[in-house]
């Protein structure tokens, strides 16, 4: 740079050194904003899947479920279900009756659980969303949404 002009050389550089930046922040930018849209799919993929009322318009509901064959497996099974971080606040929300768990959904976003009673009917459905820790216990037939809140 000779008395204050600049060559055609260092403009060059200069524009290159922008276009470089510039590439960068979008590359960020973009990046950062698939996060946030698979964290709002997730969402509004629970929100769909239950309604306020606590009908589910799939014929699963109707379905029976299986009775434990014996003591053990079920033991086997309470050890399980007694392991879920939402486990504590399902029982103290719907009782500790003889309720039989089938897991309808379980993917690194959210886990939908189906209980039923004793005759195998199904009586509710949890919907827990893994990153924020939230939890909805729905009535299926009956009072609906039971418990919709952040559990510590």
């Amino acid at each position: 740079m000779k008395g204050g002009k600049s060559t055609g050389g260092e403009r060059m550089m200069f524009r290159i050194i922008i276009i470089l930046i510039t590439a960068a922040t979008l590359i960020t930018a973009c990046n950062s904003n698939e996060a946030a849209k698979d964290d709002r799919e997730v969402i509004i993929e629970n929100q769909e899947s239950v309604t306020t009322d606590g009908k589910h318009g799939d014929q699963q509901n109707e379905k029976k479920f299986e009775q434990a064959p014996n003591q053990s497996k079920e033991s086997e099974d309470h050890k399980k279900w007694a392991s879920l971080p939402e486990y504590n606040k399902i029982v103290e929300q719907i009782g500790s009756g003889d309720y039989e768990f089938e897991t309808e959904t379980d993917n690194k976003g959210k886990r939908v659980l189906l209980i039923a009673d004793k005759d195998g009917n199904k009586q509710y459905k949890t919907i827990y969303i893994k990153n924020t820790k939230h939890l909805k216990i729905i009535k299926i037939k009956g009072e609906g949404l039971l418990f919709n809140g952040i559990l510590d």
